[in-house]
């Protein structure tokens, strides 16, 4: 059974259609990317995954179940979502951010434990932001902002990891750092993975499969090698390109064409 299906999902934000007809399986230990230009419902499709919103049509199941019919608390401890951009409004230190992903964990009266506090090093360390742990939220910059948020969602310890943009704002360094920590965790800990980024090429090298979304509708997936073509390219932005081999990984590159 897969561990994520979509069936024929449809959504809309009052008369304006988002998604429509969207089906696909998701196996669980997976690393999938979804692409498309701007509007073409991405952000929209990670939160029905995640079941902050709920299909308007269709189904969004997660190991067999609808997401409707989950309990917050434990679909909370299943999937975790990185969203874009989170606002600095309270005044809490990244430390507190980062273990606020341990909720759904804590049941009853049961405050945090020195277990929960482990947790949170940890998703800390792996993320490279322990250094700024005692520092104001709002005092950190957005590269380090998003890492707290990366570290609060690997703390939630979700069978599926959600990324809106999650690479935006770090620097190379840090992209290359965690884009290698979500291949290890997958590895590891069958942590599936899907990240909806703008790099196409991001997406050809560390994705095992990519949707390309136009106009709210899955326009091609598959594998980087099917999905990401000069052909689909051009269709789907409107931009010419040259689709060719990386050297190193063999994997497609693309490059634009002046």
């Amino acid at each position: 059974m897969a561990l994520l299906e979509a069936k024929e999902i449809g959504f809309s934000y009052g008369e304006k259609q988002i998604l429509t007809d969207v089906s696909f399986t998701l196996d669980s230990a997976q690393v999938t990317a979804v692409i498309g230009p701007n509007g073409s419902g991405k952000t929209t499709l990670l939160k029905i995954i995640n079941g902050t919103l709920f299909p308007a049509s269709g189904e969004m199941l997660i190991a067999g179940r609808k997401t409707q019919n989950w309990p917050r608390r434990e679909l909370a401890a299943t999937a975790a979502i990185v969203p874009q951009e989170t606002p600095a409004v309270f005044p809490f230190y990244a430390e507190e951010i980062v273990l606020m992903g341990r909720f759904p964990h804590l049941s009853g009266l049961r405050f945090e434990g020195d277990g929960d506090y482990r947790i949170v090093q940890e998703a800390m360390r792996q993320t490279d932001c322990l250094s700024f742990a005692a520092r104001r939220f709002a005092e950190l910059s957005a590269g380090e902002r998003q890492r707290v948020l990366i570290a609060r969602a690997l703390a939630q310890e979700p069978q599926v990891l959600l990324l809106d943009e999650s690479t935006a704002f770090l620097d190379l360094k840090h992209q290359v750092h965690f884009l290698n920590l979500l291949r290890q965790l997958n590895e590891t800990q069958k942590l599936t993975v899907i990240f909806v980024t703008h790099d196409i090429n991001l997406a050809a090298q560390y994705a095992d499969q990519i949707i390309m979304l136009e106009s709210g509708k899955i326009y091609a997936i598959g594998n980087s090698a099917e999905v990401i073509t000069a052909d689909n390219i051009k269709k789907v932005y409107e931009v010419e390109v040259l689709v060719d081999c990386n050297p190193q990984s063999g994997l497609p590159r693309m490059t634009i064409v002046k």
